[in-house]
């Protein structure tokens, strides 16, 4: 849980409009992986995902809101400095970003579109977005009626983005113009009418990944090609027991980066799923399920050495900590910080 001399630091996002703080600043200990808040940062409204730019020490949120912006930070020790002016993504409701090269990409659920925000040589946000908007619609009236992108991922070769749009029932793979930044539909992998995929996660094999289903409680397992910039999908098995109430709404998957274990979070039934991979990445098995903690689980990321898992519970209030049993994959709860509408978690 260190690097070197350092500490580690986790960021996390909350929703300002339930009660949050916006993005705290945790300190990680190196010992037991628990949390100890350092500070907070006046940010942007509802900063529902985070995302640190690899080797540059600077932070991005989305504002999760009707108008859509990103914003920068530069972090100091423990504390954030906002780096230039929040930036229009051009886009509603955004709800995922990610770092590629020197381009930041937005997922924005309300608009249904993904953006690309060039970023100066110190990260600094400039303008104006290439947005592309998607097209589709699945079967659910009320979640459905048009696309509804909620991730935006690179894929592990870099070569291509993937786009996992809720509203369509699709996962878009694109490509990024070096020049324009702009991105282009490449491929398309159709998924099950009115599934709702909302997550997407990559085995350390480079050529598997999950996509995680929110309007049903299933996960789809894909092969995936870095060459050709394909997505097939090969099999799906449900995460939840038949007839499980209340109604489950699964909202991540993640992968122990030794590829041993997968975890799923579900909301509604405040659990996390735990999958063995021993069979192979293709074949994943249920092997047990734990209360999650708090209630509503938005986010579920693993710490850098697979031994603990932190979950975001965002009607509860908390980050919950688990420690991870190295042979059965099994969490074990090992403490929660208090995070009021706890969104995100980032591991520095």
């Amino acid at each position: 849980m260190t690097d070197g001399n350092r500490a580690r630091l986790a960021y996390i996002g909350s929703f300002t409009t339930g009660g949050g703080a916006g993005i705290t600043v945790a300190a990680v200990d190196p010992a037991t992986g628990g949390l100890s808040p350092r500070a907070a940062a006046d940010g942007p409204v509802n900063p529902s995902c985070l995302a640190l730019a690899p080797g540059t020490g600077v932070l991005y949120a989305v504002s999760d809101t009707e108008a859509g912006t990103a914003a920068a930070f530069r972090t100091k020790g423990d504390g954030l400095a906002p780096l230039g002016e929040p930036v229009a993504v051009g886009g509603s409701g955004p709800t995922h970003l990610s770092v590629v090269g020197r381009r930041l990409l937005t997922a924005n659920y309300g608009s249904g579109s993904v953006s690309s925000l060039p970023l100066a040589a110190d990260g600094t946000l400039t303008g104006p977005p290439a947005v592309l908007t998607h097209q589709g619609s699945g079967p659910d009236p009320d979640r459905q009626r048009g696309p509804h992108a909620h991730q935006v991922l690179p894929d592990p070769t870099g070569r291509w983005v993937l786009g996992v749009d809720l509203g369509a029932d699709t996962v878009r793979v694109h490509r990024l113009d070096p020049a324009t930044g702009a991105l282009h539909v490449h491929s398309t992998a159709p998924l099950p009418a009115g599934s709702g995929p909302r997550h997407l996660a990559f085995h350390p094999d480079g050529r598997t990944a999950y996509v995680l289903h929110e309007l049903v409680p299933r996960l789809t397992v894909c092969a995936w090609d870095g060459g050709s910039g394909r997505l097939t999908p090969l099999s799906d098995l449900a995460v939840t027991p038949e007839g499980a109430e209340p109604r489950a709404f699964p909202s991540v998957v993640t992968v122990a980066p030794d590829g041993r274990f997968a975890w799923v979070a579900v909301r509604g039934t405040d659990t996390l799923v735990t999958l063995s991979l021993s069979d192979g990445p293709r074949r994943p098995r249920i092997t047990d399920r734990v209360e999650c903690g708090g209630s509503w689980p938005r986010d579920l990321v693993a710490g850098p050495d697979g031994r603990l898992l932190y979950v975001s519970n965002e009607w509860s209030g908390d980050v919950t900590w688990f420690a991870v049993d190295p042979v059965s994959g099994r969490p074990s709860r090992a403490g929660a910080l208090p995070v009021p509408a706890a969104a995100c978690v980032v591991l520095a």
